[in-house]
């Protein structure tokens, strides 16, 4: 998808509901100087081209009893195992992330356990299962921030 296709209005509209994607339509519409019905169609435009993918819902894993977040860089044994192991990955609903990787590792992950034993637990329950060579872990003390890519970017 070329930048062409996203106009001045596409950004403003990109840049509110970044912020929040619960924000009602006509009221993007109000801000905007436009129609709900417009704000829609928009909306629709950017998913068909697919700027936007989704909303959701962001959940605060501490506070659902995930105290502990890792990254881990994954060595394959082999090559031929990419795919295999990506899949096993996707079913293990502790790791939210999976990233095909340059540098050292070949895949790299991160991933939520309940505190430390449970990490463990998933390294030697879940992980070496998998047939990995190796790991290392990166335990986060704390996410300093998070964000998306900001759509004023896309005007450089």
């Amino acid at each position: 998808m070329s930048q062409h296709q996203i106009d001045e209005l596409d950004r403003k509209i990109l840049r509110m509901i970044i912020g929040n994607a619960r924000m009602p339509f006509l009221e993007v519409a109000r801000e905007c100087n436009v129609s709900g019905a417009a704000i829609h169609q928009r909306i629709q435009k950017l998913t068909n081209m697919g700027v936007i993918t989704g909303a959701e819902y962001t959940v605060d894993n501490m506070k659902v009893g995930y105290e502990t977040c890792a990254y881990m860089g994954l060595y394959l044994q082999s090559p031929g195992q990419f795919s295999t192991v990506t899949e096993a990955l996707a079913k293990i609903p502790e790791v939210v992330e999976c990233h095909y990787t340059t540098g050292p590792y070949d895949l790299f992950i991160k991933i939520y356990a309940r505190n430390n034993r449970h990490l463990l637990s998933i390294i030697h329950h879940k992980l070496q299962p998998l047939g990995l060579s190796r790991t290392e872990s990166l335990i986060s003390f704390k996410e300093a921030f998070k964000r998306q890519i900001p759509v004023d970017v896309l005007e450089e």
